[in-house]
C-alpha cells in the first residue's frame, strides 16, 4: 500500500511539471508564430486561445509544490541544519529529531484541517477561476491533500527513525540504475582483464 502511494505520488509530480513545460511551451511558442505574417497559418494560429495556459500552468505548479514538499519529506531532500544536534550523544540527538518530525506533522496537520475546512466552506460557493472558469474549491483541494500527505510523511520518517535511528537522505550524486548497469558490466568481465584490454564488439 505504500509503495502504492509512493508511486502515485511521483507519478503526479512527473505528470504535472512535464505537463506544464509542455503548456508553456506551445504557448510561447503560439505567441510568436501567430506574430508571424504567413498567410493561412497565421490566421489559424490567431484562431486558438492559450489565454488560459498560465491559469492552469499556475494551478499546476501549486498542486506540484504541495506534494512535492511531501515528497520531499519522504526522501530527505528538504535543507535542515542541524550540526549542533549532531554534537550531541545518540539518545539527545534521537529526542531532538523525532521532537523536530512530530512538530513538522502537527504544523502540516494543522495546516491540513484549516485548509479542509476553508475548501468546505469554498464548495458552498459558486466562485469559479477567472480564465478556466474551474469551481475554486477542487484547485485549493491541494492545500488540504498536500499538507495531509505532507503530515503522514513526517510520522512515517518520525517511526522508521525510531526502529533503525537512520533518516531518509538524498544523495544528489546519484543516478537511478547506473550503478546496477555497471555492476552488470564488470560482472562479465573476467577479473584479470583489464577494460582497456576489451575491444569494442567483441566479448571477453
Amino acid at each position: 500500500m505504500l509503495k502504492f502511494l509512493d508511486h502515485i505520488e511521483e507519478w503526479l509530480i512527473a505528470f504535472l511539471m512535464g505537463a506544464a513545460t509542455l503548456i508553456i511551451f506551445a504557448a510561447v511558442l503560439h505567441r510568436y508564430a501567430a506574430g508571424m505574417p504567413i498567410p493561412g497559418v497565421q490566421d489559424a494560429l490567431l484562431k486558438l486561445n492559450f489565454g488560459w495556459a498560465q491559469e492552469l500552468c499556475i494551478f499546476m505548479f501549486v498542486w506540484m509544490a504541495k506534494f512535492g514538499a511531501a515528497y520531499g519529506v519522504r526522501t530527505g531532500i528538504h535543507v535542515g541544519v542541524d550540526v549542533l544536534i549532531n554534537t550531541f550523544d545518540d539518545r539527545p540527538r534521537g529526542w531532538f529529531i523525532l521532537f523536530g518530525l512530530f512538530a513538522g506533522a502537527l504544523f502540516t496537520g494543522t495546516i491540513g484541517t484549516m485548509g479542509a475546512k476553508f475548501v468546505w466552506g469554498l464548495a458552498g460557493t459558486d466562485q469559479v477561476s477567472g480564465d478556466l472558469e474551474w469551481p475554486m474549491w477542487v484547485i485549493y483541494l491541494a492545500l488540504p491533500l498536500g499538507s495531509y500527505l505532507m503530515c503522514f510523511r513526517f510520522l512515517q520518517v518520525a517511526w522508521s527513525f525510531h526502529k533503525t535511528g537512520q533518516l531518509p537522505h538524498a544523495d544528489h550524486g546519484h543516478v537511478e540504475g547506473l550503478d546496477k548497469e555497471a555492476e552488470v558490466e564488470w560482472a562479465v568481465m573476467p577479473s584479470d582483464l583489464h577494460p582497456a584490454d576489451v575491444k569494442p564488439g567483441k566479448q571477453p
